[in-house]
């Protein structure tokens, strides 16, 4: 009864097939010379990110682990699949934000590239050819996003909280208008750009607008939490210079 039932199982998921939903952007979207161009820059960030782990994994005490405690948090929080109506495809929160953060813009980008590695290896989602671009939007969009957000933000005097609210909005958003634009770059074909562009783009707000303001109330709210209970972790990383009163939301 049991191989039966086995058998009945796989026969119905060979057999009775449900919609699939792309998550980041599939294997054999962007035409060769796109896939290159963004592997090419893609490398770049990935290097710099590899030198800035190196260097302050020697500066910072416990860098290392945070380091580790942030990337599990981007690949858990890439994997969310939120369909997107129309396109086939996903939105996804980044978690880059947070990273970039914590950990530095650099840095940010190597983690996210793991993630989305590993992510295109074992779990179909992107793929090898496009994991340039991938990195491009979510790691280097997302995290340089998510970065001077955050520190534009304390420079005008946001609370923590706000800034790193700011930081998570904008490494969500930014990672999808970047996504927009290689996608449009790629396909617009006889269409005019910028308006392939923006339709794409507002094709993932329903899902990515309300994904974004989440992900900017969890980086900001980890922020601030880790402020309240172990401020001397954001004094090491450079989140802050000194252990100082918690501020007002």
């Amino acid at each position: 009864m049991k191989k039966f039932s086995t058998k009945c199982l796989t026969g119905a998921l060979v057999f009775l097939p449900i919609p699939a939903y792309a998550m980041h952007i599939t294997e054999g979207i962007l035409p060769p010379a796109w896939a290159g161009l963004w592997w090419a820059v893609a490398v770049v960030f990935v290097f710099f990110g590899i030198r800035q782990v190196d260097r302050r994994k020697k500066e910072v005490e416990g860098y290392l682990p945070l380091l580790g405690i942030a990337g599990s948090a981007v690949f858990v929080l890439s994997c969310f699949p939120i369909p997107v109506p129309i396109t086939g495809t996903c939105s996804h929160p980044a978690g880059t934000g947070m990273s970039a953060v914590l950990l530095g813009p650099f840095a940010s980008v190597l983690v996210a590239s793991v993630g989305l590695l590993i992510q295109a290896l074992f779990m179909a989602h992107g793929g090898l050819t496009t994991l340039g671009g991938n990195i491009l939007s979510m790691g280097v969009a997302g995290s340089f996003a998510g970065w001077i957000f955050f520190k534009g933000g304390r420079k005008v005097g946001l609370s923590l909280f706000a800034a790193g609210f700011a930081a998570g909005f904008a490494a969500d958003i930014f990672t999808y208008l970047t996504t927009s634009v290689e996608l449009g770059l790629a396909l617009h074909g006889a269409h005019p750009l910028t308006e392939v562009i923006t339709k794409i783009f507002v094709a993932f707000l329903p899902t990515q607008g309300p994904l974004a303001v989440l992900e900017g109330v969890v980086t900001g709210g980890l922020i601030r939490y880790v402020h309240q209970h172990r401020p001397e972790i954001l004094v090491r990383m450079g989140v802050v210079k000194t252990v100082q009163p918690v501020q007002p939301v």
